[in-house]
């Protein structure tokens, strides 16, 4: 049971609010794919129990994560409606941590996380499917309650979860490796392939069909890219080992994957979707904006 499931009666609100809190990050987070965004639309539910009697809500925790949804999901509508959107490629935000310094060859890939990969597939999707699929497969959250997030009849709730899964199959396929020893090593060899300029060893490396997605933002749009299949990748990936980047193992939204600097100063995050013991994936974030609040100082001292 987690915490936010087993709250004591007579807990303040700030302090109930508190402890459910990261749940609705995490939530925000998977509907958005943007962590400003996922931070307002965790603050405008808090804002609006304040407007309420908390004592009469008989399941806070079920009642701020219907709130949130209903809120990331006016957010998805507007940015949907919006003209002038992102051009080209576009990556969510990444969550990056230390790699735990245990053994890799008994640990798997965590599953609390999403990867980059179904991340961008999310993206694609409209906003009732992107809310509905997120809360049930992802969320575990019953059919019954997404529909009254979506103030949906239950039977089309169900469909749009369907339609959802459908749609991101292939990404969730794409990156079905469960080791993490596995990934971790691909990682590795990739990196020290495109080092020494090695297009043929990296194309070893990646399944045939690979993708790689370089967002560079509005800084770096000449670094923004989408290229298919394994020699066009490899070909892209073996100019970036040029100037002896520096390499730092990290997790990228809960898998291996790296922080590359230059001079001691950051220029990429990369993330990685694996199957069957080749790289199927792979997500550089480019754009200096969005680099900056990682923390490389955190991850290279």
């Amino acid at each position: 049971m987690r915490d936010h499931d087993r709250l004591p009666d007579h807990d303040r609100p700030e302090e109930r609010f508190g402890l459910i809190r990261p749940h609705l990050r995490a939530l925000a987070y998977r509907l958005l794919g943007s962590h400003a965004d996922s931070e307002d639309a965790v603050l405008e539910a808090w804002i609006r129990l304040g407007r309420i009697n908390p004592e009469e809500v008989d399941d806070l925790p079920a009642w701020l994560t219907t709130v949130t949804g209903r809120v990331c999901l006016s957010l998805l509508r507007a940015r949907a409606a919006r003209p002038g959107g992102p051009v080209g490629v576009h990556l969510p935000d990444v969550v990056v941590e230390p790699e735990p310094p245990h053994d890799r060859e008994g640990r798997t890939a965590p599953s609390d996380q999403v990867g980059l990969a179904l991340l961008v597939a999310l993206d694609a999707l409209a906003p009732a499917e992107r809310v509905a699929f997120v809360l049930h497969d992802l969320c575990r959250q019953p059919v019954d309650r997404i529909a009254t997030v979506l103030e949906q009849p239950t039977a089309a709730t169900r469909k749009l979860v369907e339609q959802g899964r459908r749609r991101v199959r292939e990404a969730r396929e794409a990156d079905s490796e469960p080791g993490f020893a596995t990934r971790r090593r691909l990682v590795e060899a990739f990196f020290a392939a495109a080092r020494d300029g090695d297009p043929d060893g990296l194309a070893a490396l990646l399944d045939p069909e690979a993708e790689l997605r370089a967002d560079g933002g509005t800084a770096l749009p000449a670094a923004t890219a989408a290229i298919r299949g394994a020699r066009g990748v490899a070909e892209h990936a073996a100019s970036l080992g040029r100037g002896g980047p520096t390499v730092t193992a990290v997790l990228v939204n809960g898998a291996p994957g790296a922080l590359v600097s230059r001079y001691g100063v950051p220029v990429a995050v990369a993330g990685f979707a694996v199957r069957a013991g080749r790289i199927t994936r792979i997500q550089l974030l480019l754009d200096p904006r969005r680099l900056a609040p990682v923390g490389f100082a955190a991850f290279t001292a």
